[in-house]
Parts: C-alpha cells; structure tokens; sequence
C-alpha cells in the first residue's frame, strides 16, 4: 500500500509542473471571450462609412462585444479623424488602450501600441471576429479584407489640408469622399507595403456607400479594441 501511494505521489509531482506551464500560455489572453481585447466586427454598421461618427463606431464595438460574452471591457473602434468640420484631429492609436491585445482565441495580437504599429501578428488567421471566426479575405467570396480605418501607417490621422480620408468623419454614406482602409490579410494585388498594410492600404473607391466599399473587398467592417 505504502509504495502504491507513493508512486501516485511521484506521478502527481511529475505532472505538476506540465501543468503549471499548461495555465501559464492560457493565462494571458485565455480563451474564449473572457479573454479577448481585440476583434475584428463581424458586420458593418449598415450604413456604409457612416457610422454615427466615432461614439457611433464604438458603440457598434461595444454592442457586438456584449453579444460575445465581453462587454465588461470598454470597447473603442480603430478610427482617426481629421480636423473638418468641427470635429477635431483624434489618432486611432491615441483611443484604443496600451494593450496587450488578445483575438478570441488567446492569440497575442500585439503587447504595445508600438509594437501593433510595427511588427504585429494581425494576419488573416488572428484577426478574428468577435465570435472567434475568420473573416474573408483575398481570393474568398465574398472578399471582405478592406477594414475602415482613416489612417496613416503609424496610426495617426490624415491634415486637415488633405482630402476627405474619413468619409466626413465617419458620416457619409453616399458618393462623395473616401476612407482610407487597410487588409487584415496582409494581402492585396502587389506584395508592396501599401497592399498588405493592416491599416492603411488604399481609397475605397466610389465614395462612401455599402456598395463603394465592397466595390474594393470590403463591407464597412472594424477593428475593435479593448481599452481596459
């Protein structure tokens, strides 16, 4: 009896430490939606590139994290806009939170601002929906890979001098302006920079409607961060 209990004993202390390493990867971003900080929306707001402005883009983050099981967090959509208009000049990277950011499937997207602005992990595989799906991309039908953004490479928004990048701060839906759209695919016509950019790739082209953005491969989606 005595050598049959210790050998469970030595058993349980040889899987202990196997285990504690199993929690550890699980512990930072964990899985499921619990542990989730960062998705890409699952729809668009309907409405094209009019979105409400940007209380009305973070309430549709907010809204579609909730139906996920995350709307304890403070969502915050991944826009910039531009000083027209009376809307002053914000910077995508200056509203979503210092991180890290994590897909819903534990994945670690990027630990800092700085590190989401350089070598990130967003590619077609991590840049989930909230529901923990893949999103369209390239070469799937339909392509859905044009996320709206408005933004420069470093997260910063476009000068006031500059053309409409922001469909009207995120209030157009019709042909007039653009938005600036990135690929969460990291693919696009060319292996150039600008074409497999997650942030800022091109123009939508044809304004600012439902149609104009899946013209390009989109269809008015979001990134979505938690801020907390």
């Amino acid at each position: 009896m005595t050598q049959r209990v210790s050998w469970r004993v030595r058993a349980a202390l040889i899987c202990l430490p196997l285990a504690v390493v199993a929690c550890t990867a699980m512990r930072p971003g964990g899985s499921g939606s619990g542990g989730m900080s960062f998705f890409v929306s699952s729809v668009g707001g309907g409405k094209g590139a009019d979105l409400g402005g940007l209380a009305g883009a973070d309430r549709h983050c907010q809204s579609l994290a909730a139906a996920a099981g995350a709307g304890g967090k403070t969502w915050r959509a991944y826009l910039s806009t531009q000083a027209k208009d009376g809307v002053p000049t914000v910077n995508a990277r200056d509203r979503i939170g210092n991180g890290p950011w994590f897909n819903a499937k534990g994945q670690l997207i990027a630990r800092n601002v700085e590190q989401l602005h350089a070598a990130n992990n967003i590619t077609k595989q991590t840049a989930l929906n909230e529901k923990g799906q893949l999103v369209e991309g390239r070469g799937d039908t339909p392509n859905r890979h044009d996320i709206l953004t408005g933004s420069r490479t470093d997260g910063t928004a476009f000068s006031p001098n500059d053309t409409d990048m922001t469909c009207g701060n995120w209030t157009r839906s019709g042909t007039e302006g653009v938005a600036i759209v990135g690929h969460h695919d990291r693919v696009g016509p060319t292996t150039d920079p600008w074409a497999t950019s997650w942030n800022s790739s091109h123009q939508s082209r044809g304004g600012c409607s439902q149609q104009a953005l899946r013209g390009t491969g989109g269809d008015g989606l979001l990134y979505c961060f938690a801020t907390n």
